[in-house]
């Protein structure tokens, strides 16, 4: 049998059994709960929210060059199916720093332990000073006040940074360029940054913007200091306003490519 008949042939099997097992879903839609896109959760949890950013060509990137590129080698109209050969810097849209990122021997991207990869989540709002200031950055003070609302810093946690910055994403103001083509954007203090090296045992600090480190930065302190020490960092990510200070579960899908320094990764929030 030629090559485009067994293609055609495969292709006919493969549409029939979709369409049986639509049928299937639609008789089971209304006893199951992911058909209707609700994740079975453990006790404590009701909901997943999806915080991660969807990007092509056109997602802000620090260097304000593209972090991705596309090349269709198959196409469904000649081939019956549909094939993209991909180009991507590992720092493009939400993605994770591995400690490697910044540090000559530190662990890859697929060497981060997995009991870091789903942590409790602690959101640090810093959205009234950033609205003032796009270089503001999370204070040591700005995580006392959290402690002081929530309690300790949970064991391996992921402290997030909300800036407000995530609804910023489609606009100019996301990176802040100005005229000298300096950025301007909010991120961690290193003096947040030691306290929380020194006194929590948190695996990950997250922002909502392009870096760890604020906009102006030039010496890229927070990142020298965080992913050397061991943990790892995540940019980008698209928080919400209505994910809770403290008590929800992140979920990391970090990508595992040997060697790798970081890379766009898939992260949810149980609440």
């Amino acid at each position: 049998m030629c090559d485009v008949c067994v293609m055609n042939a495969v292709k006919d099997r493969m549409l029939s059994r979709r369409d049986l097992f639509r049928g299937g879903v639609a008789l089971a839609a209304g006893g199951t709960a992911l058909a209707t896109g609700t994740a079975a959760l453990a006790d404590g949890h009701g909901s997943v929210r999806d915080l991660t950013h969807a990007y092509d060509e056109t997602f802000p990137t620090f260097f304000n060059e593209p972090g991705i590129a596309y090349d269709q080698v198959f196409n469904f109209a000649e081939h019956g199916f549909n094939l993209f050969d991909l180009t991507i810097r590992e720092h493009t849209g939400t993605h994770i720093d591995a400690p490697l990122h910044f540090s000559a021997d530190g662990r890859s991207v697929d060497e981060i332990e997995v009991g870091n990869l789903v942590v409790p989540l602690c959101i640090v709002d810093i959205r009234e000073k950033a609205d003032a200031d796009p270089d503001a950055q999370v204070t040591p003070e700005d995580l006392a006040a959290w402690i002081e609302a929530n309690g300790d810093i949970p064991d391996r946690a992921c402290v997030a940074m909300n800036s407000g910055w995530t609804s910023k994403v489609e606009t100019e103001a996301y990176r802040g360029a100005d005229a000298d083509g300096g950025l301007h954007f909010p991120g961690f203090h290193p003096e947040a940054t030691a306290m929380l090296l020194e006194t929590t045992s948190a695996s990950a600090m997250a922002v909502d913007t392009l870096s760890l480190d604020h906009g102006p930065s030039g010496d890229f302190a927070t990142h020298y200091a965080w992913l050397p020490a061991g943990r790892y960092g995540i940019e980008n990510l698209a928080l919400t306003d209505d994910i809770p200070a403290a008590g929800a579960t992140l979920v990391v899908g970090a990508p595992t490519h040997k060697r790798g320094t970081g890379g766009p990764a898939r992260i949810f929030a149980m609440v």
